[in-house]
């Protein structure tokens, strides 16, 4: 199985603390699994401009075929301006409407206050589920205070993370099973 953890920006440390911390969680509970962390601050990406995801090239193309082909992604986004970042924005502008289907979708939240707690309800859900997610309903979110020099100190988080991995996870083999069941249904 494919799972690519995307840190959604290209400034601040939280968001990226916290995806790391998601990895290391998948690498010790999941290792036979093909785990790939896309931080857009490693890449120099293209706006979209409407063309085809696989027309464009370079890190553009790099980073809009590797979520294509997972079979599961975690995003991890800050909060700015009570929405999601325009680097996340323009991801799911770069991909097919259909991007999503039949991919798992969790999420990763940081922010300075939690003013910001329903963002994920608000401006990220209503475009995964457009994009034909199936979208794990639990997500995590993680304050300003829950971090100190770049480590997760609140164990509650940490344990929400652990749980939002394995629900993902878990997720991921729900919607295995029921696909093969539907495959069952066809004779060919």
């Amino acid at each position: 199985m494919k799972i690519v953890a995307l840190a959604g920006s290209i400034v601040g440390s939280k968001t990226k603390t916290a995806m790391l911390k998601v990895i290391e969680i998948l690498e010790n509970k999941f290792p036979k699994h093909e785990v790939t962390l896309l931080d857009l601050a490693d890449y120099k990406l293209e706006f979209s401009d409407g063309r085809n995801y696989f027309e464009y090239e370079g890190d553009t193309k790099y980073v809009t075929e590797t979520i294509m082909g997972a079979d599961a992604i975690i995003i991890g986004t800050p909060t700015f301006q009570a929405s999601i970042p325009a680097t996340l924005k323009n991801i799911f502008d770069l991909l097919p409407v259909n991007a999503f289907r039949d991919k798992v979708v969790s999420s990763v939240v940081t922010a300075g206050t939690s003013k910001h707690y329903l963002m994920v309800e608000q401006q990220l859900k209503p475009i995964l589920a457009y994009m034909k997610a199936h979208i794990v309903p639990t997500y995590v979110f993680i304050e300003g205070k829950d971090f100190l020099r770049k480590e997760i100190v609140n164990d509650d988080t940490l344990f929400r993370l652990d749980r939002l991995v394995e629900d993902t996870m878990l997720t991921v083999e729900a919607f295995e099973i029921i696909r093969a069941k539907k495959d069952e249904e066809y004779d060919f």
